[in-house]
Order: C-alpha cells, then structure tokens, then sequence
C-alpha cells in the first residue's frame, strides 16, 4: 500500500478512536479497533492488557530494535466543550475530537508508518511498534507493564504533538509527600512545638534552593510547594503539617539523585509517591536526531511528561499536533499534520533502518 492510501486509512482509524470513548483504564474498546485496523493489512498482534504490540515480519532476534510508542487513552473532556467531544468532525481542515491531538494524531501516524515497513526485508532495525494503554494516568497497566514481555530497546521514538518538532529531552516528575512534625500545645500558654512554623522553614528551602547543574534543553530544575494541611481548631497548637511539593527534574538528575538531596538538607519526613517517572534525553549526535534536523526540524527540551518517563533507553519526542491543544475545550488535529507526520517518520526512519 503506497503512502497516499496509508494516510486515508490512518486518518480513518483516527476518527473511529475519536469515537470511541478510551479514559484512562478504560480503553478496551479503542484497543480493539486498533486490531482491527491492523488486521486489515495482515499484521498480527499481542494484547497485553489494553496494550497492543504489533513487530515487523522479518523480527530477527540479533538485530537491535526500535520501538514506536504512542498512546489511545485521553483524559475525561472539560466542561468547555461547545462541540460533542466523540463526534470526529472535519471543519476547515480541522479534525476535532477528544484525543485528536493528545495524542491520537501521533498514534495513528506511527501505525501507518509502521504497517509501510512491516514486510519490508534485510532492515537493520527491527520495528516494535506498542499502542500503549493508561499513558494519561501514569497507571501500572501502561507501557510500563509491557516492556518486559518485549526484546530490549535500544532506542524509542515516542509520539506526542510536538508539530514534529524534535524533543530530545523531557522532564521528569517527583511529587514528595512532606511532614514537619512537632507537639500539641494550648495556643493561650505558648506551648507545644508548633509543626507549620517547621513546615514553614522547609517550604522556605523548597523555594530558594538551586541545584547545580542546568540542563542545556530543560534550563533549571524546579521545585513548586503545592498543598499544605495542618491544625485541626484555632487554639491548638498544631503536632504535624503535611504539604506537596512537585518535582520536574532535567536529564542532569535522577529522581533518586533528587531525593537524596532533599533529604540530605531537611529533617522533616519526605515520602516520595514514584521514583519512576524520570527524566528522558537522547544525544543531539544521534542519527535519528540529526536525520530530523537535516529534514529541517528544531531541537528543544519539553517540559511535559510522557510515556518516555518509564523508558530507560535514549528516547526522542516526535509527532503531529500542537501540545498547547491538548486537554483544551474543542481539541483538535489538522488533517495536514497528520499526513506530514506521516511523511516525516517513514523520511526518519528510512535514514537509520535501510
């Protein structure tokens, strides 16, 4: 099937993903379509969960594998919403649809790219391809519980609207659990050992604190102190304060490198929810990365996490679609982007694997 067809069909597949309601945990229904669309060009899948992993024809064990990773789920759409959130209209040029651009546009761009090398022979990659589930809620049953049932990465190419810009860094997320502990006292007598103003010195740190090392693509790392709850009535002096802190971390830090120096300057307790969701960067010499700007394509860090947080190879961010559109009231896709991302990753692709 030449490319003019592939983009009709993917184009198609987006608008039934569209209508398909797929919220995190719930995407069932949209992972079956995603089968059958691949069925229809003969590729055979694994379902894991609400994943679906699909290999080119030729997999061949000794050969290192690309994989191509976007995800069907969208977050629940906002009460802003004029138009019907899973009706897939085209209105001058414009697909509108919940999870159009976040990131149904990237998705079944790399599915038809995908399906145009899948049989194609003597590679030098091989091509894994996973539809992933829960990317939106950083949920357990994500591409995070596929990686191990498939062969090692050596690099990935995750879709998210980028405008097919290059995102050769993301940040990481940390969120700590924060508590300043201290004893109860009557506020009339001056006693006790009041938790907030302890709370208070450590929220201080949070936000004058500067880590050393800058990111050339993500600049500093940034600590936001987010929520606070403490005291249970105004005349007693409060024995704990509990607050949020959120954490983006630069490729210059691991979310454990963070976490210990935290804790290495304050007292008080600090439970981080996930170490996992670290900061991702593939090198600017990559040929990947140096295909893309030979195409044409800028190079930036992106400050907005994705399924990249779970990898642990050099991972790069590319796709059609704007990420300021996504979550919006009335989100939205061109159709031209979606034909240009698919032009621009089979262009990429044919520089590393041919």
């Amino acid at each position: 099937m030449n490319l003019t067809e592939l983009k009709n069909e993917a184009l198609q597949l987006l608008q039934h993903l569209i209508a398909t309601p797929s919220f995190s945990t719930e995407e069932d229904q949209t992972a079956n379509q995603i089968e059958k669309w691949l069925s229809r060009f003969h590729v055979p899948f694994e379902r894991f969960g609400n994943n679906v992993v699909v290999k080119n024809k030729f997999f061949d064990p000794v050969k290192p594998n690309i994989l191509l990773n976007s995800h069907h789920d969208t977050v629940k759409p906002n009460g802003g919403y004029s138009k019907d959130p899973f009706a897939p209209e085209i209105s001058d040029g414009k697909l509108f649809g919940l999870g159009s651009n976040d990131a149904g546009g990237a998705l079944v761009s790399l599915l038809a790219t995908f399906v145009y090398y899948y049989s194609k022979e003597n590679l030098k990659y091989n091509l894994i391809l996973v539809a992933s589930a829960e990317e939106e809620n950083s949920g357990s049953n994500g591409l995070n519980s596929v990686l191990p049932k498939i062969p090692e990465i050596d690099f990935a190419i995750v879709g998210e609207p980028t405008e097919m810009h290059l995102a050769i860094s993301e940040k990481g997320l940390l969120v700590l659990d924060c508590v300043a502990h201290g004893q109860a006292g009557h506020a009339a007598h001056g006693l006790g050992d009041n938790a907030i103003y302890k709370a208070m010195e450590a929220i201080e740190w949070f936000r004058t604190f500067e880590f050393l090392k800058i990111s050339e693509t993500l600049g500093k790392m940034k600590m936001t102190v987010t929520q606070i709850d403490a005291g249970s009535q105004h005349n007693v002096v409060p024995s704990s304060c509990h607050f949020v802190v959120d954490v983006r971390v630069t490729d210059q830090y691991t979310n454990t490198e963070v976490l210990e120096i935290v804790k290495s300057h304050l007292s008080i307790e600090i439970n981080p929810r996930s170490l996992r969701l670290n900061s991702s960067s593939i090198s600017k010499e990559h040929p990947i990365v140096q295909a893309g700007i030979r195409l044409g394509r800028n190079t930036y860090g992106s400050p907005t996490l994705s399924d990249q947080s779970v990898l642990s190879c050099q991972s790069l961010k590319l796709g059609p679609g704007d990420s300021h559109r996504s979550h919006s009231s009335d989100e939205f896709i061109y159709v031209h982007e979606v034909e240009e991302g698919i032009d621009i990753y089979v262009q990429l692709i044919e520089t590393v694997i041919l």
